[in-house]
């Protein structure tokens, strides 16, 4: 799929944790890195925020069985981290 400005906000959702699928055991990330770094751009502000609260449900919620949140980076982002 093309991200554009446009791009829902659940479709960016679906996108993200079909990335999470892809990982390696014990990877650390933001959601920023799971697009690449002109996709991320592409995203308005107001979408990332919304899509990193989100994802952050989703992640502290039954339904997710492979990441865990950890702590926060000194720029204030949340971090995860891939557990199969």
């Amino acid at each position: 799929m093309i991200i554009t400005s446009n791009t829902s906000l659940n479709d960016l959702f679906e996108i993200a944790i079909k990335v999470t699928e892809n990982l390696s055991p014990n990877e650390e990330f933001i959601v920023k890195d799971l697009f690449r770094g002109f996709e991320w751009n592409r995203i308005p502000k107001g979408n990332r925020t919304k899509l990193g609260s989100q994802f952050f449900s989703y992640v502290n919620s039954d339904k997710c069985k492979n990441v865990i949140a950890l702590d926060k980076t000194p720029q204030n982002q949340q971090r995860y981290k891939s557990i199969i």
